[in-house]
């Protein structure tokens, strides 16, 4: 398959939820993004794809307004991030909960800050929970949980404050292989009912390539958008048929293809 067959990078009339336009960042000397521009649609999964330094973390950091970019800016919904708010939420590759609060706790912390009443938001986590297959263990603690389930709660805790834009850190990088195909699936899932825009670092090409509707191939620092690809064929089927796919194993040979002469 040529690859032009795959590719859409002028896509029109696109409804974009979170725009960056011409974003550097420096550390210093070292120069980790320079003058990257990418679009993310909205209701979509985006993925960033790149060998290990070419920025895909730096640059979610800065759509979430947790670092601010040295040249360009993003822009959410049309206005120009500044810093975190409550249109974006973060589920971090560690986890990162409250290792004494309980699950229910946890999951509607976001909301406890923004002084929702305990009533309101205990309800609206309970719903999340359930929703990524937690239910039962609203009253356990993270230290009761396996890896796989923390990272559970994590999302249900994004999910719960209800912001438009979803930034996943490698979210399914520490857990075994199972549960990560079984992660996969969900996600899958909330994309098609959550109505949201899910933006997502990834190392795992075999992964973008599952989760996508757009794949944003990143080059080494100073990191740029190397090509977008947005598979299509079989983003219909069943979720168990994905991976026999020819479209998606032609995917992933070419987007291998591109890589590997930066894998070191």
């Amino acid at each position: 398959m040529d690859m032009s067959q795959i590719k859409d990078t002028a896509k029109q009339d696109v409804d974009v939820a979170v725009s960056v336009r011409g974003v550097s960042k420096n550390y210093g000397d070292v120069e980790a993004l320079k003058d990257l521009s990418l679009d993310f649609p909205r209701g979509e999964l985006t993925s960033l794809l790149g060998p290990s330094g070419c920025g895909k973390t730096t640059l979610l950091k800065i759509i979430a307004g947790l670092l601010e970019p040295t040249s360009g800016q993003v822009e959410v919904n049309g206005k120009t991030v500044t810093g975190p708010g409550p249109n974006r939420a973060f589920v971090f590759q560690d986890f990162a909960l409250l290792p004494w609060a309980t699950v229910l706790r946890n999951v509607a912390f976001g909301l406890e800050l923004r002084g929702v009443a305990k009533s309101e938001r205990e309800s609206i986590a309970e719903k999340y929970i359930k929703d990524v297959g937690l239910a039962g263990f609203e009253n356990s603690y993270p230290h009761e949980l396996s890896g796989g389930m923390r990272q559970r709660v994590g999302l249900a805790r994004a999910l719960s404050v209800d912001a438009k834009v979803l930034l996943l850190d490698e979210p399914f990088s520490a857990v075994d292989e199972q549960t990560r195909r079984k992660f996969q699936e969900d996600l899958l899932a909330l994309v098609k009912n959550e109505n949201k825009t899910f933006i997502f670092v990834t190392h795992s090409i075999e992964e973008a390539v599952y989760v996508s509707d757009q794949i944003a191939i990143l080059l080494p620092r100073p990191s740029r958008v190397s090509e977008i690809i947005r598979p299509s064929g079989f983003r219909d089927k069943p979720v168990d048929q994905i991976r026999r796919d020819r479209e998606y194993l032609d995917i992933v040979d070419k987007i291998w293809a591109s890589l590997r002469n930066y894998v070191e």
